[in-house]
């Protein structure tokens, strides 16, 4: 009996995908649930398993768009598995080469070698580039109106390295968000506000606590939980930032889905936490722990990336001191972290050294006034130099669930 693959549907709105990479060759036996490829949409990268266990023909190449429910392999039920390892395929015995015979003078080439066609010449002249610097693929080393075409003029004094080029097809997840990235610099009125925030406190409540934190809960006390709740609290403080433009309306939401940007095998993925209001500091690390594992895995579904009322992106494990962050369309704010450093600030008239890290809060403003943005960041930056009492209701073990 033979299988007829289909592409299936990888979520509400998505129909085209296209194939990444075959995990299998042509004519191997696969047993079923098998992963034989990685299937790219325009949202996540999926496994695609095989439905029995048989030998496989593969219907499309590699980086080939195909649409939901195409057929894409064929799967032959009746075959046998194979009993250990295939053969091998022997190696042909080489012919001996036979050395072509050397062409007198008179039979040689019509041009000189580096001289250039007529249009050649033309385009060269126009570029200022002499046709002995080329290396012509014509015959006998004929520049061709094509080797014109491709050369490049030297842009200073050449220094004998390699300039080499190379071209790759973008996945379809990357060529999604590069069109995301330009639709919010188009289509929203962003701008960017600044602050800082000296993490003294969390440094403090980590050192003492993430070892009784991680032996109980089994997941590290991170920074994550500490902005995460942070931005929770100052979402409910100013709801705007926690809307969206819906044509002539705009859309609020009473629910917190926090989006968190993490870089994944084939970029950039943007998970979401849900309910984030209802997580505690446990629920937040754990979390943010299921998710980075399943994107680091190529797991990550797309209902997991769909949805979210606004993002929070960590530059700072990468070392960004400072960045301006990009909305996340169609949310209308992005909080962005960055690298903690010691600096030299101003306590009580007195010049102390303390962990500060520069925050960045990008915001539609369409929808979000320059005070609302300013003070949701100075709310963030408060809860995160005054956890104990504004995120742990002063009760740090409760918190911790200690």
């Amino acid at each position: 009996m033979i299988l007829e693959m289909k592409v299936p549907s990888p979520g509400e709105s998505i129909t085209e995908v296209e194939i990444a990479t075959w995990l299998v060759e042509d004519g191997d036996y696969v047993e079923k649930d098998q992963a034989i490829a990685e299937v790219d949409s325009d949202k996540a990268t999926l496994e695609l398993p095989a439905e029995v266990s048989g030998t496989i023909t593969l219907k499309a190449e590699e980086g080939d768009a195909v649409e939901v429910g195409a057929v894409v392999c064929l799967i032959d039920t009746s075959a046998a598995k194979p009993e250990g390892d295939a053969p091998k395929a022997v190696k042909k015995e080489e012919a001996p080469k036979v050395e072509a015979p050397k062409q007198t003078a008179s039979e040689t080439k019509t041009y000189a070698t580096g001289s250039a066609s007529p249009a050649a010449k033309k385009i060269l002249a126009e570029k200022g580039m002499d046709a002995a610097s080329i290396s012509g693929t014509g015959k006998d080393g004929r520049v061709t109106k094509e080797d014109a075409v491709k050369a490049v003029p030297s842009m200073g004094t050449p220094a004998g390295g390699s300039r080499g080029t190379s071209r790759s097809k973008m996945s379809m997840l990357r060529r999604k968000v590069a069109e995301r990235l330009v639709e919010a610099k188009n289509t929203t009125a962003m701008l960017t506000t600044f602050n800082e925030v000296d993490m003294s406190p969390i440094f403090a409540l980590r050192s003492e606590y993430k070892e009784t934190f991680k032996t109980k809960h089994g997941v590290g006390l991170g920074f994550m939980s500490f902005f995460t709740l942070a931005v929770v609290r100052a979402l409910k403080m100013y709801p705007a930032v926690n809307s969206m433009i819906d044509g002539k309306e705009m859309i609020s939401y009473d629910f917190c889905d926090i989006s968190i940007a993490v870089s994944g095998p084939k970029g950039l993925m943007v998970p979401v936490m849900r309910n984030v209001e209802n997580l505690s500091f446990r629920g937040v690390e754990a979390e943010v722990k299921r998710l980075a594992i399943r994107a680091r895995d190529g797991q990550i579904t797309v209902d997991e990336m769909t949805g979210g009322t606004f993002t929070i992106s960590n530059g700072g494990v990468f070392g960004s001191m400072l960045s301006t962050p990009i909305i996340n369309p169609p949310q209308s704010g992005i909080l962005g972290m960055h690298n903690i450093v010691e600096r030299p600030v101003a306590i009580n008239g007195k010049v102390e050294i303390r962990p500060i890290m520069y925050v960045a809060l990008s915001y539609d403003h369409r929808i979000i006034d320059g005070k609302e943005s300013v003070g949701f960041l100075v709310a963030v930056k408060e809860a995160l130099e005054n956890p104990v009492e504004l995120l742990m209701n002063n009760d740090i073990k409760k918190a911790l669930e200690l």
